[in-house]
This record gives structure tokens, C-alpha cells and sequence, in this order.
């Protein structure tokens, strides 16, 4: 039975969340009403947690966090002809007027998240999932549609080299895109105490895994990956945002080879750019996504990739601190929250 009210994991500043009831919302002629089952625990949202904002984005009022969610619907917009009610989606969080290519892939989201029972979104931002897609599944292809955008952005193609800077959760989703898009030899690196993270790159296929020593230099790092590579990378995607990654990025990289920055971190970073230039290494960055859920969701649904090792841990919403406690220090990977007990929604329990 659907819930009648509408709690909603709200920050309102710096280590101040609150579990908050709000409006059951209605939908618009062009919009849908679903009844969120879960959502994921993205870095982005751990970041307006702890700071009150992430990148340029601040935060200007108490706002809802979440945007890694899928559901169920249960109220239809007028105009609305593709969806019906007890349809499964995935939301992607999108707003605006989803016509022009800004708005197509908007990076500076002011509006409240869907880590709530209920959330009111465009109906074409709301994906159907076929049976064979758990729940789960379908909140995770936000983070997977980021990756299909990073790899577009770093241009991975068939028998491409690629390094992967971090292990988590954004690390492991582009190690699963560039081996769907085609790289053929995989290196990702992570800190040595992330081994448990560097383990699960290894279930997903990687060639290899370097854990990174506080005594590796920049020069040893990259005859590693050279030497796991068989020479230097054709691609790179840098996701910790570090200046130790972007650089060794550049060192480890081919001529003429293309780097993507995906992650955030340090807000200013000095980086050999003679080298860069004088190689002709192309950098790009990828800060969310344009069109890509539907790939994303074909390379799930068909089997071809598999998303459901990311998964660490699952909490119901009445613990939403704990998830975020857990979250924040980094002991699992992706953390899911529940707005519904388990496996309400999914036609094959969600199983590793």
C-alpha cells in the first residue's frame, strides 16, 4: 500500500539533515507522480551534507537531497500518453525546458532532490524499466548514465587502453562503460586503503588494480601502468579530481591521446602543461550526462553489463542518517536507501 504522507531527506545546512514531511505533490499536464522505491547515496549529495553545497553549486534554501532514484507511478499528467499508473521508471533529474541543448544537460540543479516518497517529474525524464531491471538497477543508471557521458566525452572506442583514476562509486561505473564501449585493457588506481573498492573492480573485469603507497612517486606509478597497459593510455578517465591523478593522467597518456576529467576535488591544481600541449593530449571534462539513460538502460536491461556489485549497503529511510554516517566515511561503495520495504517492486529480488 502506498504511503499517505510524504517524508523527505531535507539538508538545511552544513551536518543539519532532517527527515521532513511535505506535500504529496500533483502532477503537471506533462509530468508524472512517483512513488519513490530507491535512491542512491551519490558524493554530490554527501557534499551539500558536509559543506552546504559542491562545485559552484550553493545552498540557498533547505532543499531535498537524492537524484539517483527509480519508482513506481502512481499519478499521470493530462498530455501524458507513454506512462501509466504501476509503471516502473527510472527518473532521470532533469528540469528545465529540456529542449535546448544547455537544458539538455544541465550541471547546476537548483531544485529539490527525490530521495522522497513521492517526487513529481516530466514524464519523459521517466524511463520504464522492463521486469528483467530491478529497482536497484534502475537508481544506479544515473551514476551509469554519467559514465556513458565520460566515455563519449574521452572518446573510448573499440581496443582502446584506458586508465581510471579512483574507485569509487563514479570510478567503478566508467570501468564498466569503457569496457561496454569497447576498451579492451583496463587499469583503475585507488589509495591502498581502498583495497575493498580495488576488489570490486575486479569482479567487474578490470586488467588490473594499483594500490597506491604513500612512497609511489609520479614516475612509478606511471612505468605501472605502462607496464600493465603494454604502453602508454590511449584514454583516461580522472575521477578523484586530485592533482596527484591529473598529472600522472598526463604523464601516462599517449600523443595525441584524451583525457576526461569526471571528478571534483581539489579547486586548484598546478599540472605539467608543456607536456600536455607539446603532445597534443586533449582534456575534457564531464560533469553529468546529455540523453545518455537510454544507453545506460539498454546495457542493463540486455545483460551486458552488470551494475548490482555496487551495491554495498542498504538502509530503510527511517535510518537515512546512518546511510549518509556510512556514506560519508566511506565504508561501502553505493549506498542504497529504501522508501519501501525490499523487493515491494521488483518481479526478481534484487541478488548480487
Amino acid at each position: 500500500m502506498a504511503p499517505n504522507q510524504n517524508l523527505a531527506a531535507t539538508v538545511y545546512g552544513p551536518n543539519d539533515l532532517r527527515l521532513e514531511e511535505r506535500p504529496i505533490p500533483e502532477p503537471a499536464f506533462n509530468e508524472v507522480v512517483v512513488e519513490v522505491d530507491s535512491c542512491g547515496i551519490c558524493g554530490t549529495d554527501i557534499h551539500f551534507l558536509k559543506e552546504g553545497g559542491f562545485g559552484a553549486q550553493r545552498l540557498i534554501k533547505p532543499i531535498v537531497l537524492g537524484h539517483e532514484s527509480a519508482g513506481v507511478v502512481r499519478k499521470v499528467g493530462s498530455s501524458v500518453t507513454h506512462l501509466k499508473v504501476g509503471d516502473r521508471v527510472a527518473i532521470e533529474p532533469a528540469a528545465g525546458c529540456r529542449t535546448c541543448d544547455l537544458c539538455k544537460h544541465c550541471t547546476t540543479q537548483k531544485h529539490d532532490g527525490n530521495c522522497s516518497n513521492y517526487y513529481a517529474q516530466y514524464a519523459d525524464c521517466c524511463f520504464k524499466l522492463p521486469d528483467n531491471v530491478t529497482m536497484e538497477e534502475g537508481a544506479l543508471l544515473e551514476p551509469l548514465a554519467v559514465a556513458v557521458y565520460a566515455g563519449r566525452r574521452a572518446q573510448i572506442t573499440l581496443g582502446s587502453k584506458v586508465i581510471i583514476f579512483g574507485a569509487g562509486p563514479i570510478g567503478l561505473v566508467c570501468l564498466i562503460a569503457a569496457k561496454a564501449m569497447g576498451a579492451t585493457r583496463t587499469v583503475i588506481l585507488d589509495l591502498e586503503h581502498a583495497k575493498h573498492r580495488l576488489e570490486v573492480a575486479k569482479q567487474l573485469g578490470v586488467t588490473d588494480v594499483i594500490a597506491i603507497r604513500k612512497e609511489d612517486t609520479e614516475d612509478q606509478l606511471v612505468q605501472k601502468i605502462h607496464d600493465i597497459l603494454g604502453g602508454p593510455a590511449d584514454r583516461v578517465l580522472e575521477c578523484t579530481g586530485s592533482q596527484p591523478g591529473m598529472r600522472i593522467s598526463i604523464k601516462a597518456t599517449r600523443n595525441a591521446g584524451r583525457i576526461c576529467l569526471v571528478g571534483l576535488g581539489n579547486k586548484d591544481v598546478q599540472l605539467p602543461m608543456v607536456d600536455a600541449i607539446s603532445r597534443e593530449i586533449e582534456i575534457t571534462t564531464a560533469m553529468r550526462y546529455n540523453h545518455d539513460y537510454p544507453a545506460a538502460l539498454e546495457i542493463v536491461a540486455s545483460g551486458y553489463v552488470n551494475v548490482k556489485p555496487l551495491v554495498s549497503h542498504h538502509f530503510d529511510l527511517k535510518n537515512v542518517h546512518e546511510a549518509f554516517r556510512v556514506a560519508s566515511q566511506g565504508e561501502g561503495i553505493k549506498i542504497m536507501i529504501h522508501l519501501v520495504p525490499r523487493d515491494t517492486n521488483n518481479p526478481i529480488k534484487f541478488t548480487k
